[in-house]
């Protein structure tokens, strides 16, 4: 069904650049944590739709794609030596931070979109990821560094192969250590440092099998979720302590 969707797509390739709009799929539109989920892999791709020929006077097409996962709220804490003890001297709210950040795109962005537009469409980390006050720029990095250090914020941008301005793809990486939500992927046609098309597709994230039931147990019944905890940690000992008499004869 994706194939004759993008078939039907490349039927319009070859017409237009005043009416150029962007049409893209996902390899997936849905992923599953389960026990072992060690993290996804998703592909992105689609074509340049077009009403009339392609102008070739016109500025260079680009492609930039946006993952970002659903926002979340992140209080920072400053830690400072008192009396010879660590303690929380100073602590911010970062008033937006996405739970996950990818971007790809066919070259930097400084390049490809001029700053107003990138600040109007809040494109790249110093736009996602926001403080209220500049003096508190230092936590702002603080939480960029962490989502980095843990995989869910990408260091670098992945490429985007862009054939004959017409067909685009790419790939995004999903971590192990990803949240549940709806992550938004934005798919923006680029022309003249100008944003002239985009489409949005959803990628849902869900626990599933075991780890869904227990999630589900603890929140909606935690009393016997609390119940079944302490009989598990009973039956543990017991089996630990039987094994070590074991051992001793």
């Amino acid at each position: 069904m994706r194939i004759i969707f993008l078939a039907l797509a490349l039927v319009f390739a070859g017409f237009a650049q005043a009416g150029e709009t962007v049409v893209s799929e996902l390899s997936q539109d849905g992923v599953s944590i389960t026990a072992n989920f060690n993290g996804s892999e998703i592909f992105i791709f689609g074509a340049i739709k077009r009403d009339s020929p392609i102008n070739a006077s016109a500025g260079k097409l680009d492609v930039i794609i946006e993952v970002s996962g659903p926002p979340q709220e992140v209080l920072v804490r400053k830690k400072a030596r008192k009396l010879g003890i660590w303690v929380n001297s100073d602590s911010v709210a970062v008033e937006r931070a996405p739970s996950f950040y990818s971007i790809a795109a066919t070259g930097p962005l400084s390049e490809l979109v001029s700053p107003s537009e990138r600040s109007l469409r809040n494109l790249g980390l110093e736009y996602a990821v926001r403080v209220a006050d500049q003096k508190d720029e230092a936590f702002r990095q603080a939480v960029i560094r962490i989502h980095q250090n843990g995989g869910t914020y990408a260091r670098e941008i992945t490429p985007v192969t862009l054939t004959e301005e017409t067909l685009f793809t790419t790939k995004v990486a999903l971590p192990s250590n990803i949240v549940e939500g709806d992550y938004t992927a934005k798919i923006m046609l680029v022309r003249d440092q100008r944003v002239i098309s985009m489409s949005r597709s959803i990628i849902t994230v869900r626990k599933a099998g075991l780890e869904q039931w227990i999630y589900s147990l603890a929140h909606e019944k935690p009393l016997i979720y609390g119940l079944l905890s302490l009989a598990v940690a009973l039956l543990a000992g017991w089996g630990a302590s039987e094994i070590f008499r074991l051992m001793r004869r």
